[in-house]
């Protein structure tokens, strides 16, 4: 009797499975045939069956992004802001190069929101200078030490003490929400702001100097990333590459979501630094 219960249990997981199966393949030809149709008509009524079918996604992003921002800005707000990114996703996307949308769009609707922010220039004008004028001073102990600087050499340096800095950190912390997208962007004007996603080669229109030059950089990026103190290293990846936020991150890492603030900044400000020193530009 016990056998046939296993059997029996064995059955309908393995029938659930299957249903969650062919729930899964029939919703992924549903949004393949939904984007054929944009392709070959880009009307309003497409457009707005791909808006309402991911407007989930501007939500997520929103929500993400807010967790490192001051309580007066509005959810809303950037809510609001992310539609245009999607906007721009949808009219941007190539459903052949073999990428997923929300992979794609990540990065669209959260360039979207922080270009609004940084438009209404919600960060005071003091605070921008102070960054400005530590990234400077990590760009020159990078290049004189040859190495990442430590705190106490940013703070010695600056001429502040080491809970002075720290200090600095956590109120530089809502401006270091830049997408670690933009720092495709530093080597020169040409490139403009490329997400990570536009990386997926297009052997139908790359030309090949800047498919090199887009290779150097993604080398560039990653020798910087992986320069990083671990902790540090681990931050930029459970942030960008995992999808946690500051507070999820904490948890893993057993500590604040203040202390992973910092963490964050400091090494924004760190891979700035090294590709300042490495490409030779300044702010």
């Amino acid at each position: 009797m016990k056998e046939n219960r296993l059997k029996a249990s064995k059955k309908k997981n393995h029938g659930g499975a299957k249903s969650r199966l062919e729930t899964m393949l029939k919703e992924e030809e549903e949004i393949a045939e939904l984007w054929r149709s944009y392709k070959e008509n880009p009307c309003r009524e497409n457009r707005e069956r791909l808006i309402l079918r991911y407007a989930p996604l501007v939500k997520q992003v929103a929500a993400r992004v807010s967790s490192g921002l001051p309580p007066s800005v509005d959810f809303s707000d950037l809510v609001s802001y992310g539609i245009f990114g999607l906007l721009d996703a949808i009219e941007r996307f190539d459903p052949s190069r073999g990428i997923k949308f929300e992979t794609y769009a990540i990065a669209r609707i959260k360039g979207a929101i922080i270009d609004e922010l940084r438009a209404e220039d919600w960060v005071p004008r003091s605070i921008r200078h102070k960054a400005r004028e530590v990234e400077k001073v990590y760009a020159a102990l990078e290049n004189e030490l040859k190495r990442i600087p430590t705190d106490a050499e940013v703070a010695s340096r600056l001429g502040i003490s080491v809970e002075e800095y720290l200090d600095l950190l956590n109120k530089f912390s809502v401006m270091s929400l830049v997408a670690l997208d933009e720092l495709w962007s530093v080597s020169s004007d040409k490139l403009e702001k490329i997400a990570l996603a536009d990386m997926v080669e297009d052997e139908k229109s790359i030309d090949p100097s800047e498919k090199f030059e887009l290779e150097e950089m993604k080398n560039i990026i990653a020798d910087a990333i992986n320069r990083l103190p671990e902790r540090e290293k681990l931050v930029i990846s459970l942030y960008y590459y995992e999808g946690l936020n500051m507070r999820e991150i904490g948890e893993v890492l057993n500590v604040t979501e203040s202390r992973i603030c910092q963490l964050h900044t400091r090494a924004i400000f760190r891979l700035k630094a090294r590709l300042a020193s490495v490409l030779g530009f300044h702010h």
